[in-house]
């Protein structure tokens, strides 16, 4: 498992990473998945964020990010969200020469029950702001990825990645989340997106809500998962283990060893 580890990613929100775990995820060597919320990007310095990007570079850690997303939306008809939205993907972007990470991932954010009625204009509006912030993550040699949560149906994202640049922005396939939120099966998302998938994000569920539970211990098969993947993928995306609890951890980094397939 050691070795393994060295493989995927693990989700830890900034502030719980300065306060508690910094020194335990250096000394297990973790690659850790950085979320950067509203709260950390207000109330830390750039001297805070310098300090841990080098003490993860220092164990030679691979960083991804999680950017923002409560209450904001990349393709709001409200200039004034859509300014704050803006906004916080710009101190984001201020951090990453700082981390250096591999990708930055951002939720898509389409909602059909919120936003349909809007037509193309909320997909116009997205398609700025994520064209912005790819070239510029690209400036730094990051990726942008683009995250399903509350679609419904893989289609809901084709409007975006049909007109980003592929060598830009990529597909984050969140399981858990089609688990819980989508009307089509998982193996529909494949399907459709599997060309732009550049990333997963692993949790597991019992299908109702999102449980963000360790590997097995939900109703996803993972092993079809895989089996559907390799068949699609040239090698191995990026991969972000997102159990929420840190005893589900370990028992999550085993079970994907096991049935990791690249």
């Amino acid at each position: 498992m050691n070795e393994f580890k060295k493989k995927v990613q693990v989700n830890i929100p900034f502030t719980m990473l300065w306060d508690t775990y910094l020194l335990q995820i250096v000394e297990e060597g973790l690659n850790p998945e950085i979320g950067l919320d509203a709260t950390a990007l207000e109330n830390f310095t750039q001297n805070d964020f310098r300090s841990v990007a080098e003490k993860l570079r220092e164990r030679g850690l691979v960083v991804t990010l999680h950017a923002p997303f409560m209450d904001l939306s990349s393709g709001s008809p409200d200039p004034d969200v859509w300014k704050l939205t803006r906004r916080r993907y710009e101190q984001l972007a201020e951090l990453v020469p700082l981390f250096r990470p591999k990708t930055v991932v951002c939720h898509a954010g389409f909602e059909a029950r919120r936003y349909g009625f809007l037509g193309e204009a909320w997909y116009e509006n997205s398609l700025k702001m994520w064209s912005w912030l790819a070239s510029r993550l690209d400036d730094e040699g990051s990726m942008l990825m683009l995250e399903n949560v509350f679609e419904e149906y893989p289609e809901d994202l084709n409007p975006l990645f049909d007109k980003l640049d592929r060598k830009k922005v990529g597909f984050c396939l969140d399981v858990g989340h089609c688990s819980a939120f989508s009307a089509a099966p998982v193996e529909s998302w494949i399907h459709c997106l599997g060309p732009y998938i550049g990333q997963l994000h692993l949790h597991d569920n019992l299908g109702q809500k999102d449980d963000h539970l360790c590997l097995g211990r939900g109703s996803i098969d993972f092993g079809r998962v895989f089996s559907l993947l390799v068949k699609i993928l040239k090698g191995s995306p990026v991969v972000t283990l997102e159990p929420h609890r840190e005893e589900d951890v370990r028992p999550t980094i085993a079970y994907l060893a096991k049935v990791w397939p690249w």
